[in-house]
């Protein structure tokens, strides 16, 4: 028993040993083919998915590679593209700039147009890359701890975010899709977003299967990527100009550039309200000041090469290109123009801080290469100006990295457009709404051209000869290069340039040669033209101005101490008058805009009122000629008849600036202590107001000086070009034509601003009250008449005043005051409307003004 116990027990263990050697060797077994499995360290495990990345090598090995900032790799197969991202460049800023390289007027995305620069900064998040949008509109101190919260309530939209899709070796490098960041709207949006009721041309839908890669060009300090936009309407509303081959399908080009932000020691310099520069906005956040601005100018990093030395060379001059476009007899014009401004940076202490090269024909770069500041030159068909000179900047300081300037051949023909004569400013608020050109928008050209059209007229018939045309034109293109070089140069318009002298001067060639026409090329002055020969002087300025001296000095100048200091001694000259400026928002182009009647466009002179009576006169007495010199035998009447309009349109314009004088308060913006004599804000004087009311009762709403030519009017014919008289009749408007130049000037006098202004300037001066206004209105355009046959011109006035009248009793935008004068002026032409004088037209007239008249008092 024992025995058998015993044999059991051996035998049992003998067993579970078997089974547990079979079962150690099993397990090994499973361990090795993977069953069980160990937890890897986390070196293992990185180890390992890298094996199973996919290299940037081997997903570009069919892809050309374009090395610069940012390696941009472009399949040779289907032109897709990816851009590679260094670890180097996370977290750090660049800055994006776009514009357009090729496009449509009608859509206002035109050849040249810069669309403006901003910060940008690339992140990685996980398996992507972001880019985010830096807000540089808020400054913090970083010593200050508040500056630790400088991101709190401040939007910074991430625009991007690309999963990445390639590593290099070790991880440094990423490759992103770049076709879904430059093939789409996503860094900035092309298409405009229309307003309620725009009725212009309009871009359909972004392809995404047309829109493509231009071309690529990379360098060391910036990418380039130039992208065709397709977009595709099926039934468009709005066909557009010739220049729209097909609505259904349009093409716009945009440049996107990534470039490195500037490496040297620019110092910002302040903006300041007397002085007109383009800046950027920014507020200082950790101020305790309660005007914590810290606007920043544009303007270009200029060094001297000899700080010593009161005059000396910049370091690096700014070096303008003539691009090999350009006509060649104007190159010399625009060398000599684009040079000038070197005058103007002596006075900051510069010489030669501008050259001119001319590109070569065989050059190998092209003029969309922001690298060069190019004159560009081109010909379209629809020009949205005859010359535009934006730059782009670095939004952190305000330096401006680069610039062009575009010029347009129209310019300098006299080919203008009848539309162009009589463009109201709606057409321009239109253009400002479907634009994202920051506030470089310019119309100089377009407004030097209708002058032209109009000097050209006044030229042949004064029969002061070809030669005086020729010298017009060079004169005009080269003020324009001058305009928008400084533009470039980061000026912005002045308006109050056209006031430097007097009529008197006007007249003298001696002082016109030493003082100049204006204060400024950054002007829209009219032309100054002479009914003699003898007396006419320069017909634009051909250098730049004393304002133009004096804002160089500011922008420029460079101190090696007390430079706060300095600089405010340069701007306590603003005193003086010939360094008055305003600019675009303080202008009065349009009706109800802007205040001081010195801030206008097409203006001239110290008097804009007698300038006007007198170019209006000039104008009344060169017609009766004009079919005599425009009758071409074997030619149609087109010439004729935009001579014609070119007249019509300037006399409306001086009926524009007259218009301004009524209600007008002269702003001056000189700094408390600047021993000024002159009030903030000052009412133009009872007389000139009154001398304005009186020029506009005579010139605008009398016959007597606004004369229809009738013997002219049967020869106003348009050259008829296939199907073009299909829309409307081909005859002369004659009485829409008067009426138009009318209702502008009521637009402005009626205007709720105007209004509202004359009644709040009496608190400082104005003694010209609303009551006044209407009594002296409401005679220039009844009184004449009252006691005989109206004329047809004067019947369209009245209904157009009366409706007026009432429009303004029926509107909450007009003060009770004016509404008051308003109700008495209505009753007093209903009490002295007499039906029994005049012809039976007349009669029926002034029953039917009654009728209006009555339907607004009987309403409840």
């Amino acid at each position: 028993m024992i025995t058998f116990v015993l044999v059991k027990f051996f035998v049992m263990n003998k067993l579970l040993y078997v089974f547990l050697c079979f079962s150690f060797l099993f397990s090994q077994n499973l361990k090795a083919q993977g069953l069980f499995k160990k937890k890897k360290s986390k070196e293992e495990t990185t180890e390992k998915v890298k094996e199973n990345k996919n290299s940037i090598l081997e997903k570009t090995k069919n892809c050309i590679k374009f090395e610069g900032l940012f390696n941009i790799y472009q399949s040779k197969d289907n032109g897709k593209s990816f851009i590679e991202i260094d670890n180097s460049q996370l977290e750090s800023d660049f800055i994006y700039f776009s514009y357009v390289e090729d496009g449509v007027v009608d859509a206002w995305k035109f050849k040249g147009g810069f669309r403006g620069s901003k910060i940008i900064k690339l992140k990685k998040f996980f398996n992507k890359i972001d880019i985010v949008v830096e807000n540089s509109s808020y400054y913090f101190d970083p010593k200050n701890p508040l500056s630790k919260s400088s991101k709190s309530n401040i939007n910074e939209p991430l625009i991007i975010s690309e999963e990445i899709i390639a590593y290099n070796d070790d991880s440094t490098k990423f490759l992103i899709d770049a076709d879904k960041i430059f093939l789409s709207e996503s860094f900035q949006q092309v298409k405009s977003s229309y307003p309620s009721g725009y009725k212009g041309f309009k871009l359909g839908s972004l392809s995404k299967s047309k829109t493509r890669y231009s071309s690529i060009k990379n360098y060391p300090e910036n990418t380039d990527v130039i992208v065709d936009y397709v977009y595709e309407n099926k039934y468009p509303n709005k066909r557009g100009s010739q220049a729209i081959t097909d609505s259904r399908v349009v093409t716009v080009k945009i440049q996107h550039s990534l470039i490195n932000l500037p490496k040297n020691d620019y110092k910002p310099r302040m903006d300041d309200p007397r002085i007109g520069y383009f800046h950027t906005q920014t507020n200082d956040m950790t101020s305790i000041d309660q005007i914590n601005y810290k606007d920043m100018i544009h303007r270009w990093n200029l060094e001297k090469k000899n700080p010593k030395q009161k005059l000396s060379d910049p370091k690096n001059p700014i070096v303008w290109w003539i691009e090999n476009t350009t006509p060649y007899e104007f190159r010399d014009i625009i060398k000599e123009g684009v040079e000038s401004w070197n005058l103007a940076f002596e006075s900051a202490g510069f010489s030669n801080a501008i050259k001119v090269e001319i590109q070569p024909d065989d050059a190998d770069w092209d003029a969309g290469d922001i690298r060069y500041n190019v004159l560009r030159w081109t010909s379209s068909p629809n020009p949205p100006f005859g010359g535009y000179g934006p730059s782009f900047v670095n939004p952190r300081t305000g330096e401006i990295i680069g610039a062009d300037i575009m010029l347009e051949w129209v310019y300098i023909t006299n080919r203008i457009k009848y539309d162009y004569l009589y463009e109201n400013q709606d057409s321009y608020n239109q253009v400002e709404s479907l634009t994202d050109f920051d506030d470089h928008q310019c119309f100089v050209s377009k407004e030097s051209q209708k002058q032209n059209a109009f000097a050209s007229t006044c030229i042949d018939l004064l029969n002061l000869g070809e030669s005086m045309k020729k010298e017009m034109v060079r004169q005009s293109l080269y003020r324009l290069v001058l305009h928008e070089v400084g533009h470039t140069l980061g000026l912005s318009h002045n308006f109050k340039g056209s006031t430097l002298l007097t009529n008197d001067e006007l007249k003298n060639k001696k002082v016109i040669e030493e003082k100049g026409l204006c204060s400024s090329v950054m002007e829209y002055p009219a032309i100054n033209i002479s009914s003699e020969n003898d007396l006419q002087g320069l017909f634009y300025d051909v250098t730049p101005g004393p304002y133009d001296h004096w804002a160089i000095e500011y922008g420029y100048s460079v101190f090696e101490e007390n430079e706060e200091e300095e600089l405010n001694r340069i701007l306590s000259k603003s005193i003086q008058p010939s360094l008055a400026f305003a600019n675009d928002a303080d202008d009065m182009r349009s009706p109800g805009k802007g205040v001081d009647p010195n801030a206008m466009i097409n203006d001239l002179s110290s008097d804009p009122v007698q300038h006007s009576i007198e170019k209006m006169d000039l104008i009344n007495s060169i017609m009766p000629g004009l079919k005599d010199k425009y009758s071409f035998e074997g030619e149609s009447y087109e010439r004729f008849k935009r001579s014609f309009y070119s007249l019509v349109s300037n006399y409306f314009t001086c009926l524009d600036i007259i218009s301004r004088q009524i209600g007008g308060v002269y702003v001056d913006r000189s700094f408390i202590g600047q021993n000024t004599k002159n009030n903030p804000y000052s009412v133009v004087p009872l007389q000139d107001q009154l001398k304005a009311m009186d020029a506009l009762s005579k010139y605008a709403f009398s016959d007597e000086k606004l004369v229809v030519f009738e013997d002219l009017v049967p020869f106003l014919q348009s050259q008829r070009r296939g199907f073009n008289f299909r829309s409307s009749g081909e005859d002369p408007k004659i009485l829409s034509l008067v009426l138009y130049g009318q209702k502008k000037v009521l637009s402005q006098l009626l205007h709720p601003n105007v209004l509202t202004r004359i009644s709040n300037s009496s608190f400082y001066g104005n003694s010209y009250n609303v009551n006044k206004f209407f009594r002296d209105l409401t005679n220039s355009i009844f009184l004449d008449d009252r006691s005989k046959s109206v004329s047809l011109t004067r019947m369209n006035l009245q209904v157009e005043y009366i409706t007026k009248l009432i429009y303004i009793l029926e509107r909450n935008s007009y003060d009770n005051i004016s509404k008051a004068a308003v109700y008495n002026s209505l009753d007093w032409v209903k009490n002295n409307l007499s039906l029994k004088y005049g012809n039976q037209s007349t009669k029926d007239h002034r029953n039917y003004l009654l009728f209006l008249i009555n339907q607004v008092k009987n309403k409840k």
